[in-house]
C-alpha cells in the first residue's frame, strides 16, 4: 500500500503509517523520506517557495489504479522537530505523513472550517500521537 523511498540511511517501522494509511484509503501511496538540500528543490520548483519545508503532498488525478498520490518528508525537519517537541523521530515522521496525507485526500487547513484538524486530532488520539502539526503551528 505504501511505496517507501527512503533516500535517507535512517531506518523507519512503517507499522503505523500502513495502518494510518489503511483506515483512510485503500490506494498506493508514493512516501519519499529525503533531506532539506531535495525537499528545498521541489518547493521551489513546483510551489515557487525558494526554502526548505516540512511535508509537501501532491495528489494524483483519481484514475482507476493510480496512487492516491505522493508525500514528501524531510528527515532533517523530523529529527529537528522531534528534539524541539522532545517526542520521538518515529512520531514526527507519523505526524508529517497524516499531515500530508489528509492533503491528498482534499483536506486543506488553509480554506476550511477545522475539518482537517479535527480529523488530524481523531488520528492522533486512536494512535496515541502528540500534538499535531496544525495544533503547533496555530500555538
Amino acid at each position: 500500500m505504501i511505496d517507501f523511498d527512503n533516500r535517507t540511511p535512517h531506518n523507519f517501522d512503517l507499522t503505523m503509517v500502513e495502518s494510518i494509511a489503511k483506515s483512510l484509503t485503500d490506494k498506493e501511496i508514493e512516501l519519499v523520506l529525503t533531506n532539506n538540500e531535495e525537499i528545498h528543490a521541489i518547493n521551489k520548483e513546483f510551489r515557487g517557495i525558494d526554502s526548505p519545508t516540512d511535508v509537501l503532498s501532491f495528489p494524483y488525478d483519481d484514475m482507476p489504479f493510480s496512487p492516491l498520490g505522493s508525500i514528501v518528508i524531510s528527515y532533517d525537519y523530523v529529527e529537528k522537530a522531534s528534539l524541539k517537541f522532545n517526542h520521538t523521530v518515529n512520531e514526527e515522521f507519523t505526524l508529517l505523513f497524516i499531515h500530508g496525507l489528509l492533503h491528498i485526500l482534499g483536506f486543506d487547513h488553509e480554506v476550511d472550517n477545522g475539518e482537517m484538524r479535527q480529523k488530524e486530532s481523531e488520528i492522533i488520539k486512536a494512535y496515541n500521537l502528540p500534538d499535531s502539526l496544525i495544533v503547533r503551528t496555530e500555538g
